[in-house]
């Protein structure tokens, strides 16, 4: 094991100890740098073909903001964060200010160059999903035009590496998601299975081909132990019943663990609830945060936002969410 790895781990395991004595930070931010992307994917709906990246100082500002309110994680996210010009350059200032650095790309740019210097940028994760074995009409993120580039990962990288393969929204071959997660784990990255919603943000309960996929596919994960090591792999209990098309049960801490900051520098809830809360980086405070962690969220019983149900699992634990202040909000916005 490499020293960066043994870095990494410990770094992740304080970030970890940390949130569990601790309640009023967040634990993961997504930050968009650029809308834009390279690629549309007809599930989508998180991407455009116009916009300018974020100016760099304006981005670091927000990192900032984010090292001042306590976070343990940035990701970027997009649009095709990569698309950025000086996005090496965000990564560091992550690192410099003491927390995680992770990347959601398409991975449509990863050559060799490009790989090392992520990696001397720090980039501790990156994530990357794959839609279908060969492009179609709803995705390009394909295994036959990406796997060239999970081979130059697995010679270059020295960050982890996450490969998620998906179902529903479209999809129209599940056994792809299988073909997908048995070439990652033969090139020794973790892996994870989503299931997706359409373009309109709608969930569709599996079919039975595709839900024999996911089960198999979730075996395999489960089966590796990489349940346990990956920051994006699956919570079970939660992927079942949306596979079933059923609601969830739990506490959503979005707005208070985890942060979507778009390219305006407002906070929202997720990707799906852009809208809400809306509140500008720049003055979101603790007390936001508090309120937050508190509040439930009316979209929750059908989300589909993996990475918030993950990063608010280490909660559950914790006090009731006060349905007086989900009415407040709602009688405020009306």
């Amino acid at each position: 094991m490499s020293f960066s790895s043994v870095s990494r781990k410990a770094r992740s395991l304080r970030e970890f100890a940390r949130g569990l004595v601790h309640t009023a930070h967040p634990l993961l931010v997504q930050i968009i740098p650029i809308r834009r992307c390279n690629i549309d994917c007809g599930y989508c709906n998180e991407y455009d073909k116009v916009s300018d990246p974020v100016p760099t100082p304006i981005l670091e500002r927000r990192i900032d903001k984010l090292h001042e309110l306590g976070t343990s994680v940035v990701a970027f996210s997009g649009g095709e964060p990569m698309l950025h010009p000086e996005l090496d350059g965000l990564i560091r200032h992550i690192r410099r200010r003491g927390m995680m650095a992770g990347l959601i790309t398409n991975g449509y740019f990863l050559v060799p160059k490009r790989i090392h210097e992520l990696n001397d940028a720090g980039l501790d994760f990156l994530q990357i999903s794959i839609d279908n074995v060969e492009p179609d009409e709803v995705s390009k993120k394909s295994l036959r035009l990406l796997d060239k580039k999970l081979q130059h990962l697995k010679e270059h990288a020295a960050f982890d590496v996450n490969i998620n393969s998906v179902l529903g929204g479209g999809i129209k071959n599940p056994e792809d998601a299988r073909t997908i997660n048995n070439r990652a784990r033969e090139l020794g990255f973790s892996t994870s299975i989503g299931i997706i919603h359409d373009g309109a943000g709608r969930l569709k309960p599996l079919g039975p081909v595709e839900r024999k996929v996911y089960d198999d596919v979730s075996a395999a994960i489960d089966g590796v132990g990489q349940v346990l090591k990956n920051l994006y792999s699956g919570i079970r209990r939660f992927q079942d019943n949306l596979a079933d098309g059923q609601p969830n049960e739990w506490r959503c801490r979005a707005g208070a663990r985890y942060l979507y900051v778009c390219e305006n520098g407002l906070v929202h809830y997720c990707s799906q609830q852009r809208g809400y809360p809306a509140v500008p980086l720049e003055t979101y405070s603790i007390d936001d945060i508090r309120r937050e962690f508190d509040t439930p969220k009316a979209c929750a019983p059908y989300c589909t936002v993996g990475c918030v149900h993950r990063v608010s699992t280490m909660d559950f634990w914790r006090r009731p969410q006060d349905a007086r202040l989900l009415n407040a909000r709602e009688t405020t916005t009306a």
